[in-house]
């Protein structure tokens, strides 16, 4: 289910004022990558000193006002239109044979990136879009924050064992936007290593954690996703659910400041119950080349169905936008400012991950 709102670009924003930072702000020595990958948006050179931010949104009151109330598409007739019949029928064999055609013939599509939207839409998200509307149960908060017909950066917290977070936001994106945006995510460079789900990744619209890439996205006035916690977010164990993990440097941030984008805060609640992670296999993991392999009460014991997430009930939100226009291009080199802005936008995200925990209620609701 979704809001029944239109349009993005007059959605209330958060101006960003330049001030000077103190010395307990400095970015993390650590030098850990901004995103989930190794593929980073590179080194932050120095510069003049940083800046304080106003207080986040929604830390005197409600970040979600207006729940989604009104029945989606999946809601059965008579919102989806009356039963279909035989010319509905005849007209959807001759749309896939007209699809199989293209495809056959090579007449459609890529961008520069590989991106198919065609076939994304026709095929891989419809895949995935039970899971979304029916076992998940999906629904979303504040789609209206989110630009109709330019671009931003959403940045959402990561979990789940598996990444399912990405794909369900994916479709709520394209799904629920009025102007049906295409999710463009930051994936991990482990992603691009394996050919199979690196070509799906491609198709699909998403491409490398990595400085060139998300410039050339967002300044195309594309929609670009980005869990700047990683695999330190999505590999959490079950007792840290909820709680964020690290941000990282904030390459995310500079770009959307080259950009001059705005950052869109996106708490995703649900995921961290489809796969409860009890355990790891640390060796195993190492000898496979992954960053860890978990164990859950239903895997390995189970096999293959253990691989089945459980239906816990999903909430996706979209927070008010935090406007990047009024700053410099250049102020992307400046450390400080950087860091104090990453640190708000982590504020905004636990701030709706808590307020969202307690709006969905039980995960498991007792009527399944």
């Amino acid at each position: 289910m979704s809001e029944g709102v239109t349009g993005g670009e007059d959605a209330e924003v958060i101006p960003i004022t330049r001030a000077r930072a103190s010395r307990e702000h400095l970015p993390d020595p650590s030098g850990e990558p901004p995103f989930e990958a190794s593929g980073t948006l590179g080194d932050l050179s120095p510069g003049v000193p940083g800046a304080s931010f106003p207080e986040a949104p929604g830390a005197s009151g409600d970040l979600f006002p207006e729940a989604s109330g009104e029945p989606g598409p999946e809601a059965g007739w008579p919102f989806s239109g009356p039963p279909a019949g035989e010319e509905d029928d005849d007209h959807r064999l001759a749309e896939l044979l007209a699809f199989l055609r293209r495809r056959v013939t090579g007449d459609y599509e890529v961008d520069e990136f590989g991106f198919d939207a065609e076939l994304t839409d026709r095929v891989l998200l419809e895949l995935i879009r039970p899971l979304y509307r029916h076992w998940f149960r999906t629904e979303t908060v504040g789609m209206h924050n989110v630009p109709g017909d330019s671009g931003a950066l959403i940045v959402a917290n990561h979990s789940g064992t598996l990444p399912l977070d990405g794909l369900m936001l994916q479709v709520a994106l394209y799904d629920d936007h009025p102007a049906r945006r295409a999710l463009r995510l930051l994936g991990a460079d482990l992603v691009y290593r394996l050919p199979v789900l690196g070509h799906l990744s491609r198709k699909t619209g998403h491409t490398l954690a990595c400085r060139e890439d998300a410039d050339r996205l967002l300044r195309k006035g594309e929609v670009v996703g980005v869990f700047p916690e990683g695999f330190k977010g999505v590999g959490k164990p079950f007792s840290d659910r909820y709680r964020l993990q690290r941000f990282g440097r904030g390459g995310f941030v500079a770009s959307a400041i080259r950009a001059g984008v705005p950052i869109v805060p996106c708490a995703i609640v649900g995921a961290e119950e489809i796969y409860p992670k009890i355990g790891d296999l640390r060796i195993l993991a190492r000898v496979l080349g992954l960053p860890y392999l978990p164990v859950t009460p239903l895997f390995p014991w189970l096999g293959p169905l253990g691989l089945v997430p459980l239906p816990s009930k999903w909430m996706i939100g979209f927070g008010e936008p935090i406007r990047t226009d009024e700053l410099d291009p250049a102020d992307a080199d400046d450390p400080m400012l950087v860091f104090n802005l990453t640190d708000q936008v982590r504020e905004v995200v636990q701030q709706q991950l808590d307020e969202l925990r307690l709006r969905r209620g039980h995960a498991f609701p007792p009527f399944l």
